[in-house]
């Protein structure tokens, strides 16, 4: 007879290294206390019966999880946890409370740091994520909803999973039950290990679906060790754009396997670009490292050191051929502070926008929108702010100036406006109800 695993004791012993994290952000509300709701929202009426809060900045709060991994009080999140607080509490399960400093946050893993004044705390062993196998039990600690210490279980569903603007993380799948606050929060193998940090969904309803991703926990701590040591993470950078070869486009480059990375594009003066690597060229191997699908290439690259020189192993035409690279420098994924025409005036929803060129798409990780240079008025009230990227007017993708202000001209003059912004790797659509 089958019988379960019993998870009672990695919970007494693994537990007690696992944090509720905790945020405050100021944000600021409408004149009439309503934070970015218009009058034609649903929920305005249920805003407009609460109290009137005062007219200055109010705090927001947020919750996530998180664990120890040194006894002076390091504490491994996800950075969308902490992204910009103005304030991050960590409480431990035997209720004491700490304010703690972000060490340094990392949006392209979703990896921060945190450090609370504190000695000798319990910490989580560490465990090796490349023995996990497809089948295996783990469990998830966290705080759902803020529930804290809340245990739910499930199988590894996938290993090495590529997400859409995620291709730097190869993503541990699973089916544990993740919800709202489980984020940062630790999973384990049967072993009482930390194989990864449980970091987001897939669903489209905003709750659990079966569909849990985990960021590889050595993949975190190779971050956690750069944050502490300078701040930031350093990354390499080949300088192409990679695709999946499918069947159809192995036939078509005369290849007998759909295998590798093929290239789509190379960058002017990039690394890629200066030993001569071309669109169409197949990338199927790295550093002495295999590649069977495009999705493998870039953390391997990521985590090459710039300035380190490697071998790497091309099909063209059909045709092996060898290169060696040395490795470039990866921009930081905030881009540079840019000038701007201050004599340019705001639209009727209160926003300044910019066109982006092809290297503000590539550091913001969007394919089109626009940047938001400022956002008063309007705009502000509903809580878009300088640095946003506005993708898409209601469900149409805006690239250019005139198509935003055409889109905004057909816009009810009486009615929010649905606009679809991405802001640090998240997209969230906001309703802003022009003056």
């Amino acid at each position: 007879m089958l019988q379960l695993p019993d998870f009672t004791t990695l919970v007494e012993k693994q537990g007690v290294a696992v944090v509720n994290v905790s945020t405050t952000q100021v944000t600021a509300f409408g004149s009439a206390g309503i934070p970015g709701v218009p009058e034609d929202h649903p929920l305005y009426d249920f805003f407009r019966r609460l109290p009137t809060p005062p007219e200055e900045d109010e705090p927001s709060n947020s919750l996530g999880s998180g664990f120890i991994v040194s006894e002076d009080g390091h504490i491994l999140t996800n950075a969308h946890v902490v992204d910009d607080a103005d304030e991050v509490t960590v409480r431990l399960t035997d209720k004491r409370e700490f304010k703690a400093k972000v060490v340094g946050s990392d949006r392209k893993t979703d990896i921060a740091l945190l450090k609370i004044d504190a000695e000798n705390l319990p910490t989580v062993r560490i465990g090796n994520p490349g023995t996990l196998k497809v089948g295996e039990w783990v469990i998830a600690i966290g705080s759902p909803f803020g529930f804290d210490s809340s245990v739910t279980a499930g199988i590894v569903s996938a290993i090495g999973r590529s997400l859409p603007d995620e291709s730097l993380v190869p993503f541990i799948q699973t089916d544990v039950a993740i919800n709202p606050g489980n984020s940062g929060g630790p999973l384990f193998n049967l072993k009482g290990e930390v194989v990864g940090i449980n970091s987001q969904i897939y669903s489209r309803t905003g709750g659990y679906m079966g569909l849990s991703f985990a960021i590889p926990i050595d993949l975190a701590m190779k971050v956690s060790d750069e944050l502490r040591a300078h701040g930031k993470v350093t990354r390499g950078r080949l300088g192409v754009q990679i695709q999946d070869l499918t069947p159809e486009l192995a036939s078509s480059f005369g290849l007998s396997a759909p295998s590798g990375a093929l290239v789509a594009g190379v960058e002017k003066g990039s690394p890629a670009a200066k030993v001569g690597i071309q669109p169409g060229d197949v990338i199927v191997e790295f550093n002495g490292k295999t590649i069977k699908d495009s999705g493998e290439l870039p953390p391997l690259v990521a985590g090459t050191q710039p300035g380190t020189s490697v071998g790497m192993g091309l099909l063209r035409k059909g045709q092996s051929k060898e290169v060696r690279i040395e490795i470039g420098e990866l921009a930081d994924e905030r881009p540079a502070e840019r000038s701007r025409d201050k004599s340019v005036p705001p639209n009727r929803l209160g926003l300044v926008l910019s066109e982006l060129d092809e290297a503000e798409k590539r550091e913001l990780s969007v394919a089109t929108g626009l940047f938001v240079e400022s956002a008063v008025g309007p705009a502000a009230r509903a809580g878009i702010r300088e640095g946003d990227v506005v993708v898409a007017v209601s469900d149409v993708e805006v690239s250019s100036l005139a198509e935003f202000n055409k889109l905004l001209a057909k816009q009810p003059k009486d009615k929010a406006i649905a606009l679809l912004v991405r802001r640090g790797g998240r997209s969230l659509y906001v309703p802003v109800k022009p003056e």
